[in-house]
């Protein structure tokens, strides 16, 4: 369209008219532009969003910054919509573990919106929310909670405290507490969030049943076994009932029910469940996507809890060939499955197959999240535990150390996590005869448990008894006793 200007014959003070006519005109090209970009960068972000959802990642990158680039060049780089892309493509690099460019995008994102829109907007809080989530999941939570205790008060004030949008931000502060061990903590924000998501939306809704689901992995934590299995059948009741059956969050509702039932040992109900969960995902994804990658990768790990390698090795392999050929080789799910195939090796006995999935699962994740993330100290720990069972002490002793200060610094000193690396340490001492060294570790793993769960939780049998064998190998025989009659005493509550 453009705008023919006509000189016609009128009184000189009419001129002005025609000027209008033709400045009208103009308007009306310029939105008419405006909107067509707008359409078009449009229609590329929902592509993306297709491809992204198929797996076909190059493509939807492409598509995200085709997008971004158009909005940027005709409404300028603080429009609220460039925002909003910005947000789009920083939730993609998210979702890939490329946290490293997701950051930048997302503070970018939310100082746009915050001079466009002040700092207390609904849509400066999403983004808040976002990038709160983003340092939640690298283990950064001296960054995330504030972000989110931000967020939790523009949402009482924007909608009062008995809103959707209150519940989910008291669901990830729960969260949160949950992954810093701080369960006590964590308890009060699921149930709050539970309650309002139950008035608010009506006890049938799917996000009452991920609330449901989140309470029930946190009583499982605990050694909640009879408080949670209630809570995960009842999250995958409503989420059958509300969704079609194919939906992914009915999906991983079924792994979760299988998890928790292979976590008590109940495999033979596991696996009906981890089956029908990768029917599902395969029938609707296709068998190449990487959702179906996650379902043979649980199904494989539930056939090497029941011996059978020889039905776990093609899964595993399986699963790793369509991480590798959809995320790409350097992905961290590529590192989980090498990391999950070398365990099945090892096992095995095949130690010269193990070694180097190990090592390469080290560099995915290192190289993906940087040498300080707390997932890389779970792979020193499988890397330092494989050359402790080949002997090969001098290797293991630097990876356990370097993996319990990852988690220190991570966690702080009192985490479970923690708590775990320091008995590691203890282990590998007691293998070795190093029986003070063995102790201080024991005693130090055992009280920051004790300060977590209880004095007579489940969890501190072994523990107990392994501290009590190297108390009797130091002549201390008399706190050897104490010690195993306090685990005497919860082996008969089992």
């Amino acid at each position: 369209m453009q705008s023919v200007w006509v000189w016609l014959s009128v009184p000189e003070n009419q001129n002005w008219l025609i000027f209008i006519a033709g400045g009208l005109t103009l308007a009306i090209v310029g939105v008419w532009k405006a909107y067509r970009h707008f359409s078009e960068a449009a229609s590329l972000n929902n592509l993306a969003k297709m491809y992204e959802s198929q797996g076909q990642h190059a493509k939807a990158e492409s598509l995200y910054q085709q997008s971004l680039a158009i909005l940027e060049k005709n409404l300028g780089p603080d429009h609220t919509d460039v925002a909003t892309s910005i947000n789009n493509l920083a939730e993609f690099y998210q979702a890939q573990g490329q946290y490293t460019k997701a950051e930048p995008l997302y503070q970018r994102s939310l100082a746009i919106l915050e001079k466009a829109l002040g700092p207390d907007h609904p849509e400066v809080a999403t983004i808040i929310n976002h990038l709160a989530e983003l340092y939640q999941v690298q283990g950064l939570y001296a960054k995330a909670e504030p972000l989110y205790l931000r967020y939790l008060v523009i949402s009482e004030k924007t909608h009062g405290p008995c809103h959707s949008d209150l519940a989910t931000i008291l669901n990830n502060l729960a969260t949160l507490n949950y992954a810093q061990g701080q369960y006590a903590m964590a308890e009060p924000f699921y149930q709050r969030s539970l309650a309002i998501w139950e008035k608010a939306l009506g006890p049938d809704h799917p996000d009452v049943a991920t609330s449901l689901n989140n309470l029930a992995v946190l009583y499982e934590a605990q050694g909640q076994h009879a408080k949670s299995e209630p809570l995960y059948q009842r999250s995958l009741a409503i989420l059958e009932k509300a969704l079609v059956p194919d939906h992914p969050d009915v999906v991983t509702s079924l792994n979760n029910l299988a998890e928790f039932y292979q976590a008590q040992g109940q495999l033979a109900m596991a696996e009906p469940l981890y089956q029908r969960s990768l029917a599902i995902r395969e029938k609707a994804l296709g068998p190449d996507h990487p959702d179906v990658a996650t379902s043979l990768n649980n199904l494989a790990v539930l056939y090497e809890a029941q011996g059978e390698h020889e039905r776990a090795e093609p899964l595993y392999q399986r699963s790793l060939a369509i991480r590798e050929k959809a995320l790409g080789p350097d992905h961290p799910d590529v590192a989980t499955s090498l990391n999950n195939l070398a365990v099945l090796y090892e096992t095995q006995g095949e130690h010269e197959r193990a070694e180097p999935l190990y090592q390469q699962s080290l560099v995915i994740w290192k190289n993906s999240h940087g040498p300080d993330h707390t997932d890389v100290a779970t792979y020193l720990n499988n890397l330092a535990e494989f050359y402790q069972a080949q002997d090969q002490f001098a290797k293991a002793e630097p990876l356990y150390q370097r993996s319990l200060v990852l988690r220190e610094n991570a966690f702080g000193p009192d985490h479970p996590v923690v708590a775990t690396s320091l008995n590691n340490l203890a282990e590998f001492y007691d293998a070795q005869g190093q029986y003070a060294k063995a102790e201080l570790f024991y005693r130090q793993s055992l009280t920051i448990w004790e300060k977590t769960y209880g004095s007579d939780h489940p969890n501190l049998k072994m523990a107990l008894l392994n501290y009590a064998a190297v108390l009797k190998e130091l002549d201390r025989t008399v706190e050897a006793e104490a010690i195993e009659a306090r685990a005497k005493v919860i082996q008969s509550t089992l």
